[in-house]
């Protein structure tokens, strides 16, 4: 049999398809009517693996296909329910109520010291930033909450080094929300006391990220590298020892604030080394030309749970831009997803995925709509 009049067979089948697929969305709206009037919940799972399991016993060795395509089907059939039931919800209540600009004088948290990457980051995105410092990353989520800030600042991952996933747990604890964010290019220095050489350098300390975005330099000059809360702290505590033998990796920056000399200038293993940081709140903020979506879930172990998610957010036409997961706290290989993604809640499709989602998954939470700015 020819090419062309295979197709034309596929096309013939998919046109039959098609049409039978409107009236099934159709009775599923039909069904929609029936469940607001009579209170009936929209997901019935019982129902659901009763017809797969039904389906895909009439499939032979083709059932593994048709149980995928009828639970996308199911997926699909219950997402144009809810917008039909609801037509709001929760997440479109909390959009309309939120405050449309930064601040732009706040008290802000950071972790490290000032001419730290974060303190920078914190100020290019609040004019008039009253940056606090803590030790850790923790104590900057505590302070937000505490309401001793009213934004915190920190990175989330890096180019080179990846993510930071420390930040990640605590975004998942707290369930703060992204109301800005910031994509720094960071050109490292190795930073020692004036009258220090190359030669003088047995030890390097930075913040763990750091060390590794500069592990070519470090290993090829044969420094031990010594991790340390901060690369601006670092520089400090370099500047406070008057030790010719360690040096500090952190930015020109943090070296000129601290009286060090450049002992070596972008010293990152890549040229395009950059980092992200966020800017997070207890209030939702949504910039007018927000632009990235971010939410965390967590997900029921069946089988293609995951995949079927990701892909409402691409028939919404919404390209994801990171996906992460990190398992949860006392349980057995459980894990939360956070994800990042390009697209606007002003859109009222949208709005609606995010109402189902929420309605429908184990746990969702909606953590902001914002915009992001290269630096």
């Amino acid at each position: 049999m020819k090419l062309d009049k295979t197709r034309k067979k596929i096309d013939k089948i998919d046109n039959e398809i098609l049409s039978l697929f409107i009236d099934r969305l159709n009775l599923s709206r039909d069904v929609a009517e029936i469940k607001a009037k009579e209170g009936i919940p929209i997901l019935n799972l019982q129902r659901e693996l009763e017809i797969l399991e039904r389906l895909a016993s009439k499939s032979g060795e083709n059932s593994d296909y048709v149980r995928l395509l009828y639970s996308t089907i199911f997926d699909i059939s219950r997402s144009l329910q809810h917008d039909i039931i609801n037509g709001g919800g929760e997440i479109s209540d909390l959009i309309s109520r939120c405050a449309s600009s930064l601040p732009k004088e706040a008290k802000v948290a950071c972790q490290g010291v000032t001419s730290s990457y974060s303190d920078f980051a914190a100020r290019a995105m609040i004019e008039k930033a009253q940056v606090s410092f803590y030790d850790s990353f923790s104590q900057v989520f505590e302070a937000v909450d505490k309401g001793q800030a009213e934004i915190g600042v920190v990175p989330v991952e890096n180019s080179t080094a990846g993510s930071v996933n420390e930040v990640y747990d605590l975004l998942m604890k707290y369930r703060f929300y992204i109301v800005s964010a910031i994509n720094l290019h960071i050109d490292h220095c190795l930073l020692a006391v004036d009258g220090a050489d190359l030669r003088d350098i047995k030890k390097v300390y930075s913040h763990p990220q750091a060390l590794l975005q500069c592990s070519n330099f470090i290993s090829e000059k044969g420094f031990e590298p010594i991790p340390y809360f901060n690369t601006a702290g670092a520089a400090k505590m370099v500047a406070e020892k008057q030790d010719k033998t360690i040096a500090a990796i952190a930015s020109r920056r943090t070296g000129e604030e601290f009286g060090l000399s450049i002992l070596a200038e972008k010293i990152q293993n890549s040229k395009a080394n950059s980092t992200r940081f966020i800017a997070v709140s207890k209030k939702l903020i949504i910039p007018e030309k927000a632009d990235k979506i971010s939410v965390t879930f967590t997900l029921s172990h069946t089988t293609g749970s995951l995949y079927r998610t990701l892909s409402r957010f691409a028939a919404n036409g919404l390209n994801l831009t990171k996906i992460e997961s990190r398992p949860i706290a006392d349980t057995n290989f459980e894990y939360y997803f956070y994800l990042d993604c390009q697209g606007s809640v002003k859109n009222e499709k949208t709005r609606r995925l995010l109402n189902s989602l929420s309605k429908e998954l184990e746990s969702f939470s909606f953590l902001g709509n914002y915009s992001e700015t290269q630096l």
